[in-house]
Order: structure tokens, then sequence, then C-alpha cells
């Protein structure tokens, strides 16, 4: 006698769930915070040309600062997903394997040096950043055979990430602009900009867009590199775009709001449970996932101690630090 197996839901239906989840936390985001507002306010913010100052501060303030968080959230979560896929290791993420602290790095030294620096020249500073530390973690991960192992790659990932968070740390005292490198310290959306988003938004969309168009190519690579090649695969031209993209996204992100780790390794591990192993349908899903999870936290982080802050960042890693303990203990199956 067989065993019958439960019909799966058709991935279709799990997007619109996703969707109408997004939706719901884009609404909370909006309506909640250190203002009293209400959802009537949100609405005529959004479709009318009304004044008041509840409008204002949902339409200047609140608005670019949730579209930040969802563009991060998305960023995060689909480049956390390409790296677990692409390394074929469970514990990967942009935080954790030094791409976030080279970015913050090459962040601090061009501030000590360039101040006048414009925010594009920052963000591109990020992506060069994003791309050494990502160098320097591979390449010690690489001098020993069998150095791609899960465990061997974060452990380097530490020992980068706490040697250029080191060198960010000096570089912002010796030259005294502490304060001005801890505001991307703490990790948030506080005083994010419509002219910030303009810079940053299309090189998200973009690095999103590619991973979408590779998503099939990196189901075969996330199984077996042999299986690729079998197929025909360019692998070293499809690796070379992926890690790409997922240094765009990480320095976008990092230029944007600062360190934040965690998200990209919580997300697809979460999105994983419900989709699959299929990239075609893990990739968009991490879109949705991660952008409702840090709308989630960032609407935590100003509700919880209203009318003060609380750093998202800091909120993400109390629940994200227990998932990675969860996550090694599970030996990186927990949610496969």
């Amino acid at each position: 006698m067989t065993k019958q197996t439960q019909p799966s839901i058709p991935f279709v239906y799990k997007l619109l769930a996703g969707l109408l989840l997004f939706i719901g936390a884009f609404i909370i985001a909006m309506v909640f915070g250190a203002a009293d507002t209400t959802i009537k306010d949100v609405w005529l913010a959004l479709t009318s040309n009304a004044a008041g100052d509840k409008i204002s501060i949902i339409r200047e303030i609140r608005l670019p600062r949730e579209v930040a968080a969802i563009f991060v959230g998305a960023a995060l979560a689909v480049s956390g997903a390409i790296m677990q896929g692409l390394t074929r290791n469970p514990l990967a993420d942009p935080g954790l394997l030094g791409l976030t602290a080279g970015a913050y790095a090459a962040l601090a030294i061009t501030i000590a040096f360039v101040p006048s620096i414009n925010y594009f020249g920052i963000m591109i500073t990020c992506f060069i950043g994003s791309a050494a530390g990502t160098i320097m973690v591979f390449g010690i991960g690489a001098m020993k055979k069998g150095g791609f192992s899960p465990l061997r790659i974060v452990l380097a990932g530490s020992a980068v990430s706490a040697f250029l968070y080191a060198i960010a740390e000096g570089i912002g005292i010796y030259f005294k602009i502490s304060k001005d490198i801890s505001m991307w310290t703490a990790g948030g959306m506080t005083g994010t900009t419509w002219n910030q988003l303009q810079v940053i938004v299309p090189f998200i969309s973009a690095g999103i867009l590619i991973s979408l168009f590779f998503s099939r190519q990196l189901t075969i690579l996330s199984l077996s590199e042999e299986v690729a090649i079998g197929l025909g695969q360019k692998i070293v031209a499809i690796k070379t775009i992926l890690f790409i993209v997922i240094i765009l996204l990480a320095g976008a992100s990092v230029a944007l709001v600062g360190n934040m780790a965690f998200i990209g390794l919580m997300v697809p591990h979460i999105v994983r449970a419900i989709v699959g192993t299929d990239y075609r349908f893990i990739i968009p899903m991490s879109v949705i996932a991660g952008a409702v999870f840090m709308l989630l936290a960032d609407t935590l982080a100003r509700t919880i101690n209203a009318p003060y802050e609380t750093p998202v960042a800091a909120i993400i890693a109390i629940i994200g630090l227990p998932f990675f303990l969860f996550i090694v203990h599970k030996g990186g199956k927990a949610f496969s």
C-alpha cells in the first residue's frame, strides 16, 4: 500500500498570500509610529494633494523610510539566497561573510579622506568594499584543500568582518569622525530621503531582475557543479555574474542603511520551507519575505520605545542569532 501525499499548494497561491502579507505589513508600517496617524491619513497622503502636519510626516519621512525598508529587505534576502545557492553553504549571509563589513570599512575610509563625496560616490565605494570583503573571505577559505566547507567560510567571514570593523572604528577615532560613521553602524532607515532612494533603488532593482533571470541556472548550480557542466552551463560566467549581483545588492544596502546581518540567512531558509529548493520560486518569494521582515522590524524599532528609536539592527540580531545557532545545530537542514 503506497503512502498518500498531500497535494502541494501551487506557487501562484503562495505568491498571492505573500503579496497580501506584504500589503498588510506596509499598512502597519505606515500607520504606526511616534506620530499618531490613521489609515485615512495614510490614504490621503498617498492619493491626494492634501496638506497638514500628519500628511507631511507620512509623505516626507515615513514613506521614504518604508520604501527603503522594502528594497533593503528584498536586497539582503535575495543576496543571501544567491550566496547559499552558489556556495551550497546553509550559513551564508552577506552580513556574516564579510560583504557588509567590507562596505562599511570602505565607507569609513571615504568619509575620512573624501568628506565632500556625494551619495553616488558613497554607493560606488560600498560596492568596492563589498567586493574586497568577499575576495578576502573566499581567499582565506580557499587556502587549504576543502576550504569552502561551511564552517571554514563562516570562520573566515567572522575573522575578516572583525578585522574590517576594527579598521573602520580605528579610522573613526583617528580622524574624529566616529559620529559620522556611527549613523551607518546602528543600521536603520532614519533620515532616508527621496534623493538617496533615486540613486539606490535602480541598482537594487537591476540586481533582483538579473537574479530572477539566472534563477534556473542557480538552481542547477545549487545541486551540483558537475550536473551544471553536463547540461552545458557556463559556470564561471554564471558565478561571476551572480557574485556581481550579490555585491550590488549588499553594497547598495550598506550605503543606504548600514550593516544588517542575519536577514540574508533567515529569510531564504524560511522561504525554502514554503516553496522548496527551486530558485525560480525562492528568489521572488525572498523579495517579498525580505521586504515584509524589514517592514515589521522597522515598525517594531519605531514603536517599542516611542518616541525614542531602538536600532533596527539590534532587533534583527536578537531574532537572528538564535536562528543562526538553530541552523548550525541542525546542520543547515532545519528548514530545507
